[in-house]
């Protein structure tokens, strides 16, 4: 089995916070956590990691001013592991109706929408995800494990085979999307204890063999 010392995840720094915790979760399991802001970073990565929190036009904005946007959809379409947190979800949709359309990276063809009226926003806290699909990112956790959310928006694939798992807050939202070399989550895992941080081990091991890209093909 190939080690995973010394291998590095590039943790992609768009000033959305959030980070830290990232980058202990990514050294919890075995990894080598570097944080940049580079494009340079995101083109040489074997791994990249796109976590956030915050508004999609902030986070877009902040990705274009970085000089980030193209080296991560270039990064992508080269199909090596990608994973997305929370923003770094909705990030890869077409675009976002958060205060008015701002245009995504439009890497999974869908649009990001508001949670239903009625519900406190952001759901802030525990909840369930089941799961659709049988995928070794989700090995080890049980169905209906909780992990912690804070989110007033959800992603609407148009393809609704790239959803992995959902979660009920007032609809059936996604709460795990892969598709290919991606996988990505509107929870945090890093907030979500021992299953949080069994699914970053099992999304790094993965990557480290180049098995993500395969294993969504089996899914």
């Amino acid at each position: 089995m190939l080690s995973s010392a010394g291998m590095e995840a590039v943790i992609v720094d768009y000033g959305a916070g959030n980070l830290r915790s990232v980058a202990r979760a990514v050294a919890r399991a075995g990894f080598e956590p570097i944080v940049s802001d580079k494009p340079a970073a995101v083109e040489a990565a074997r791994i990249v990691i796109l976590p956030g929190v915050g508004a999609a036009a902030h986070t877009m904005a902040s990705l274009r001013e970085r000089g980030l946007e193209k080296p991560l959809k270039a990064y992508i379409a080269s199909g090596r592991p990608f994973l997305g947190v929370c923003m770094g979800l909705q990030a890869l949709m077409t675009y976002s109706e958060e205060g008015g359309r701002h245009e995504c990276l439009d890497i999974i063809p869908g649009r990001v929408t508001r949670l239903p009226e009625g519900l406190k926003t952001p759901q802030m806290g525990w909840n369930s995800i089941q799961d659709l699909k049988s995928h070794p990112v989700l090995k080890d956790i049980p169905e209906g494990a909780y992990f912690y959310f804070v989110h007033s928006y959800y992603v609407e694939p148009e393809d609704q085979s790239v959803v992995a798992a959902t979660t009920e807050y007032g609809c059936t939202m996604p709460s795990v999307v892969i598709k290919d070399n991606i996988v990505a989550t509107q929870f945090h895992p890093e907030k979500s204890g021992a299953h949080g941080l069994r699914f970053y081990r099992n999304f790094l091991q993965l990557a480290a063999r180049d098995e993500i890209q395969a294993a969504a093909g089996r899914a």
